[in-house]
């Protein structure tokens, strides 16, 4: 019977791939890859024979036409991303409209998602919370910020390390020099850090030592 898995992989420590995520990757009939050669170093640890084909920003609204025939038609496929769950700021959020409105059953396991051991061991109160992602880079940026500086909500942010102290000034701008951040960085890996303290704190500390590696940004809301 035709169905969509959606299956998390690791974001850095590969024990954190499941028993079920290997049992659903090695059953389907073919599993649609954020990059191939990535998941092909993680599906080889696996001794997972699957075939792959390629699936990402750049090309899934061509490709989803496609997948979706051969769903029809009686396969079944796993979407996976480079790490972490898909369509958590990677591609699969249009695959798996297209599967709903088409009939087509779609099953999503748990499994590693960067921003939960963020926000939990932050210190920060997380009964509630806003996932926002990546700011805007340009356009929408300056917007975004002055509204969420309204934001009563615990408030979690990705970014990437080379942008990381340019995010953390404008959090002074907007937020205040004095609101609390904590920056989770390398989660799961070898190197893992959580730096927490007020934006001047962080932004200090990583002025003086480079962030290096994945990072996510949980932010406090307004008082």
């Amino acid at each position: 019977m035709s169905k969509l898995y959606v299956v998390p992989t690791p974001i850095g420590n590969l024990e954190d791939m499941t028993l079920r995520a290997i049992r659903v990757l090695k059953e389907v009939d073919a599993i649609l890859a954020e990059d191939t050669r990535t998941s092909g170093k993680l599906l080889k640890h696996f001794e997972i024979a699957t075939p792959m084909q390629s699936h990402h920003m750049h090309n899934e609204h061509k490709t989803v036409d496609t997948i979706i025939r051969r769903l029809q038609s009686g396969e079944t496929f796993a979407l996976i991303s480079d790490a972490g769950t898909p369509a958590i700021s990677d591609p699969g959020f249009l695959l798996t409209r297209a599967c709903i409105q088409h009939e087509i059953d779609v099953e999503c396991l748990p499994g590693a998602t960067a921003f939960v051991p963020a926000l939990v061991n932050s210190g920060l109160p997380n009964d509630k919370f806003v996932f926002e992602g990546f700011l805007p880079v340009k356009k929408g940026r300056q917007t975004r910020l002055k509204l969420l500086a309204e934001e009563t909500r615990t408030m979690i942010f990705y970014e990437s390390p080379h942008k990381l102290l340019k995010t953390l000034t404008h959090f002074g701008e907007y937020f205040g020099s004095d609101r609390q951040v904590s920056v989770s960085r390398e989660l799961t890996k070898l190197f893992e850090e959580t730096k927490r303290g007020s934006v001047e704190e962080v932004l200090s500390y990583y002025t003086v030592k480079p962030a290096k590696g994945e990072i996510v940004i949980i932010v406090d809301g307004k008082k």
